[in-house]
């Protein structure tokens, strides 16, 4: 029975809660809009458009046979160590120089990612620039470098490009439509908390209802407070006007 009795209770809350943001809707809405407006005009004044392009290489050069099951299981194996010597000072600022880039190694090396695909012997090199164009220039010449690197230290033939990357049309971050929803969210999940604190911090009692419902308490008559407020008014209008005709 008492289990019965909360879940009673718990509903009327759930339902309070309903009623009273269905009562703001108006409200919520022009919040969750306000949020959008401000995050996308945020995002797109605010945060520079940032561009990526990727090359690709394969470590196994042209002289390794097909048939060389020594070759290719040592260029499984190194492909991982290329992954990594592709980030390394010598690679970097040899792109540096010739590219004659006015960064340093730490400002280039960040916007870099070289990864090497699961059970494949690729090499993909993806710049990051607000340039699009330097962007496809520094991807490139990455994929350059770190070929010369394989064939210098693998002293074989330099790996294949397979893939040269293209000027991006489009940035890759940030995302408009993304953090607008996001600022839109933010804003309508903050007026929803606000709406809420003030009600449950509202202890007055409103109504016939509330006095039952918090006190106990059966009301025997009820005066509607805008028709007494009216009738206080009119009284006092009267009572002006008789004093105007004495």
């Amino acid at each position: 029975m008492n289990e019965q009795i909360r879940d009673d209770e718990m509903e009327i809350d759930l339902l309070e809660v309903f009623q009273v943001l269905k009562s703001k809707a108006l409200i919520l809405i022009v919040c969750f809009v306000l949020g959008v407006g401000i995050a996308g005009g945020a995002t797109k004044l605010l945060i520079t458009p940032m561009y990526s392009a990727s090359s690709t290489i394969y470590i196994l050069n042209k002289s390794t046979s097909v048939t060389s099951l020594a070759d290719i299981q040592l260029g499984t194996a190194l492909t991982g160590d290329f992954q990594s010597i592709a980030k390394t000072r010598s690679v970097i600022n040899e792109v540096i120089d010739q590219l004659g880039l006015n960064m340093t190694y730490e400002q280039l090396v960040g916007n870099i990612t070289v990864e090497n695909p699961t059970d494949t012997h690729f090499l993909k090199t993806t710049v990051t620039n607000s340039d699009p164009k330097l962007a496809k220039e520094i991807s490139n010449k990455m994929s350059d470098v770190i070929a010369d690197k394989v064939a210098e230290i693998m002293m074989t033939d330099k790996p294949t490009t397979v893939e040269k990357a293209i000027e991006p049309s489009s940035p890759s971050s940030p995302n408009v439509k993304k953090n607008a929803a996001i600022g839109g969210l933010l804003l309508l999940i903050v007026a929803m908390g606000f709406i809420l604190l003030r009600y449950f911090m509202d202890d007055t009692l409103k109504n016939e209802e509330d006095i039952e419902k918090y006190l106990g308490l059966n009301t025997l008559a009820a005066i509607p407070i805008e028709r007494e407020r009216r009738r206080k008014t009119t009284r006092a209008k009267t009572a002006e006007t008789e004093e105007k005709n004495l």
